[in-house]
């Protein structure tokens, strides 16, 4: 389980699912302390064992002028505030190998963008670096395809791989999610499957430049995945998504979040019986 490499997540007991969710960049220090702080909170009445996840930089942004960040090493430092100031773990994202030993030092986990996530180099990198490492699926890959990811991280010699399913591309603008996937990468890899709820519910390659969303669908993909058996969710909120600096169009505002992570404790406790 991906408890075996972060040792001070919270509610490891829990039969609850587990949860990665934060903004999508990280803005300010101020803000990403906010957010942690009411995340903390609730997932600590919900007994969810939980993970901060913020991008120090967003590599992957359809515009020039789109924010990318706010400079890595402040926006890493910020991230390893938040686990100094709250004592829980970290994930963030990283775009090329020579930056994953860079990450690694201030954060618990390490993840691969879906973009990326056949780059032989950094697979191997994030693997090297001994944190876990979780490996977005591509929008372009089958659920069975993502075995071999998965192989080249632990024939690197690391064991902790986790694998988020965030859709397949559906059409030019759209994405969809095949909940088949999530038994099935279960099964073939024996790791834990996280469903990335917000960046599903993604409409890239808008004419705008700027990528549309699908908010209002963001807890019935959530009820879904855990109903399919999800080991953990995948969440980006912020307490103003309009002017959020980027993904704003498909993230959950931070306000909603506590009700429907209450109402999929319950779910996950029903599936937990059956």
């Amino acid at each position: 389980m991906i408890f075996n490499g972060i040792d001070h997540i919270r509610h490891k007991e829990s039969d609850n699912f587990f949860l990665l969710a934060g903004p999508c960049a990280i803005e300010d220090e101020a803000l990403a302390l906010k957010i942690a702080e009411r995340i903390v909170r609730i997932t600590d009445d919900l007994k969810i064992p939980y993970i901060f996840k913020g991008s120090y930089r967003k590599a992957n942004r359809s515009r020039l002028d789109s924010f990318t960040g706010i400079g890595d090493e402040k926006a890493l430092k910020i991230l390893r505030k938040v686990n100094e100031t709250f004592g829980v773990p970290t994930v963030t994202d990283f775009h090329s190998a020579p930056e994953a030993a860079m990450a690694a030092e201030y954060v618990d986990m390490l993840q691969i963008p879906a973009f990326l996530c056949r780059q032989t180099d950094i697979l191997v990198a994030a693997a090297e670096t001994g944190k876990v490492v979780n490996i977005k699926k591509g929008q372009f890959l089958s659920a069975g395809a993502m075995k071999f990811a998965v192989d080249k991280v632990r024939e690197s010699g690391n064991p902790n791989v986790v694998i988020t399913e965030r859709g397949s591309t559906f059409g030019y603008q759209d994405l969809v999610v095949d909940y088949r996937g999530i038994p099935e990468m279960k099964e073939t890899n024996e790791c834990p499957v996280v469903m990335d709820i917000t960046h599903s519910l993604q409409q890239p390659n808008q004419s705008s430049g700027v990528t549309g969303g699908k908010p209002e669908l963001i807890e019935t993909i959530a009820r879904g995945a855990i109903a399919v058996g999800a080991d953990g969710l995948f969440i980006e909120t912020h307490p103003d998504p309009a002017s959020a600096k980027s993904d704003g169009a498909n993230m959950l505002h931070l306000d909603k979040l506590e009700n429907m992570l209450k109402r999929l404790t319950i779910l996950r406790q029903a599936v937990n019986q059956l």
